[in-house]
């Protein structure tokens, strides 16, 4: 193996596995980001290492009753109708995968991705001081009664494919397991197996502290643009100056698009905004993760409390944080954990990096030496180390156990 000079540019979940796994191959490992480490879409996630989560938002249907969900102010799914007209041309792409086709194509391209999340943050972080982070437990979901559930057989359908199948509990023992939950939940579909990050902020920062440690670079600063030479990387251009380096790891999320536009790629990547609710010295806290159906949010306890995330609104990266969001989710939960108090709450906004067909972008972008690892939508924390392991992987000249074609950074051109 060749040893490579790397620059890794995000400093998120899947850039930090990208520059640890790539460090550990005994690469020459540069990590840059503008900001602080783990603050991004990293930081305000649901915590949740979701492997059953193979089913996209574009499911059959979602033509005909995306409009009636928007008109519905007790769904969350929001839009900012100033921003139609610039999401009108990435919106039309999307809405192209709801059907059965697409959407079993694209269930089959994340489960690599996502199905074995444990276990790659596990290889990840085992031995370092970030494991204290990592927690094994079943991740619930939460149903009214049976026919709530069976109203999402063809999700339930698509996570068995992946290998997901629940134990159903129901009656008395849903709230002898959960006794938070409100009495009208009736239901639990437990997904065993699975697990959650008490403080992903946290759990970042101390991975890049384990990266400097084993002798990686962090710089904070801003990429402004790549230097090619024969049509390949020999630079990174920041606001702090230019960084050589043979092979790039683009790992900024959403803010990819524009760095990969430099490279000659249009990606159809749009913002989605995701909130949480942090209710500080809860009263009360679930035993593990769970999802709420009816509210379709995330209940995680973590170190800091109690955090509920949820809601997709769609309105670009630069307006602020919308009202009727969280106060949809803050009633949300409210009905489902009616007993629940705080001594405060702290609301998010953060960005998750969505492109038109629900599939993350990995590998490199054509002969640049530039290497593609963001797109992640949902799946993020779920799916980063595996990511960044795929990408040290190309790097380092190993083949991929899998088939990588699905997350092609061309495929759009």
């Amino acid at each position: 193996m060749n040893k490579n000079n790397v620059v890794v540019i995000g400093a998120g979940i899947v850039g930090v596995s990208a520059a640890l796994w790539l460090k550990r191959e005994g690469h020459d490992v540069t990590l840059i980001d503008k900001g602080e480490p783990g603050m991004g879409a990293s930081f305000g996630n649901a915590c949740v290492l979701a492997s059953c989560s193979v089913a996209p938002v574009t499911a059959p249907g979602l033509i005909l009753k995306g409009p009636k969900l928007l008109l519905d102010p007790n769904f969350p799914l929001f839009l900012r109708w100033s921003y139609l007209p610039k999401l009108a041309g990435w919106l039309t792409r999307y809405l192209s995968h709801a059907t059965d086709k697409e959407t079993r194509r694209i269930a089959q391209g994340l489960t690599p991705i996502v199905g074995d999340s444990v276990d790659q943050h596990h290889a990840l972080v085992d031995g370092t001081s970030a494991e204290k982070w990592l927690q094994e437990s079943t991740y619930s979901f939460a149903y009214n009664d049976r026919a709530a559930f069976e109203a999402d057989a063809y999700t339930w359908e698509l996570r068995r494919n992946a290998g997901f199948v629940p134990e159903l509990i129901e009656g008395d023992a849903v709230h002898e397991m959960e006794p938070i939950l409100s009495k009208n939940i009736k239901l639990l579909a437990l997904m065993r197996d699975h697990g959650f990050i008490q403080d992903p902020g946290a759990y970042v920062q101390d991975l890049v502290k384990v990266f400097t440690e084993m002798g990686g670079t962090f710089v904070q600063a801003e990429v402004k643009d790549f230097e090619l030479s024969g049509g390949s990387i020999s630079a990174v251009m920041t606001d702090k100056g230019r960084f050589e380096c043979d092979r790039a790891v683009l790992a900024t999320g959403v803010w990819s698009k524009p760095l990969m536009k430099k490279l000659g790629i249009n990606v159809p990547l749009e913002a989605e905004r995701g909130y949480h609710i942090l209710f500080k010295n809860p009263s009360e806290q679930p035993n593990q993760p769970i999802m709420v159906a009816s509210g379709k949010f995330v209940a995680t306890p973590m170190a800091q409390g109690l955090r509920c995330a949820g809601v997709v609104e769609f309105g670009g990266l630069e307006a602020g944080a919308s009202k009727a969001p969280l106060a949809l989710l803050r009633k949300k939960v409210r009905e489902s954990f009616p007993h629940l108090e705080a001594s405060s709450e702290e609301e998010w906004l953060g960005f998750r990096p969505a492109p038109s067909d629900s599939l993350p972008l990995i590998g490199e972008v054509g002969k640049s030496g530039v290497y593609a690892a963001f797109g992640h939508h949902h799946i993020g924390l779920t799916g980063g180390p595996k990511t960044g392991r795929l990408v040290s992987d190309l790097i380092s000249g190993k083949r991929p156990n899998n088939d990588i074609s699905p997350y092609d950074p061309q495929r759009f051109n």
